[in-house]
């Protein structure tokens, strides 16, 4: 009897942590079990949108609020379009607000950044943030660097 109740809480014990394992990888991942209820939709170009994906977080001041749900190519203006998700409890952000593709850490994620703007008309649901900043690619910057030198050096040999 008593190995039977042993067998039955080391039974409860492994579902509990795979049940808390489920959780963990549910929050790490942005996936959710809840549908996207309490948005409004809001879109924004760029001329580089490398590294941005559906569920990439969407902040302000550091916070989320909310996430990316697409990232496709506009066939008249040939650059990414970004449909994002924000929480309808933030529903003050001016509408010449600004949209930054950024990177948390060194080498990190890709997320977008909103910057508050201070028209007094308001983002509601459908609305384009004009004023966007593209994202730094680390091999274009690498390249310029590395081009830059040469093309000193060359210059410096000239002479």
């Amino acid at each position: 009897m008593q190995t039977r109740s042993l067998e039955i809480g080391v039974g409860l014990f492994l579902l509990a942590g795979l049940f808390a394992l489920v959780l963990l990888a549910l929050r790490v991942s942005g996936l959710s079990m809840t549908d996207s209820e309490g948005t409004y939709r809001v879109y924004a170009y760029f001329d580089n949108a490398a590294g941005i994906g559906p569920r990439a977080k969407v902040a302000l001041a550091g916070v989320t609020i909310g996430k990316v749900v697409s990232v496709d190519i506009d066939h008249e203006t040939f650059k990414g379009r970004v449909t994002m998700d924000i929480n309808n409890t933030i529903n003050y952000l001016p509408l010449d607000s600004t949209a930054s593709i950024l990177t948390a850490g060194l080498l990190g994620e890709r997320y977008i950044g909103i910057g508050v703007g201070g028209e007094p008309d308001l983002l509601k649901d459908g609305s384009t943030i004009h004023d966007t900043q593209s994202a730094m690619v680390l091999e274009d910057l690498i390249g310029k660097f590395l081009l830059n030198t040469v093309n000193k050096s060359d210059s410096n040999s000239e002479k």
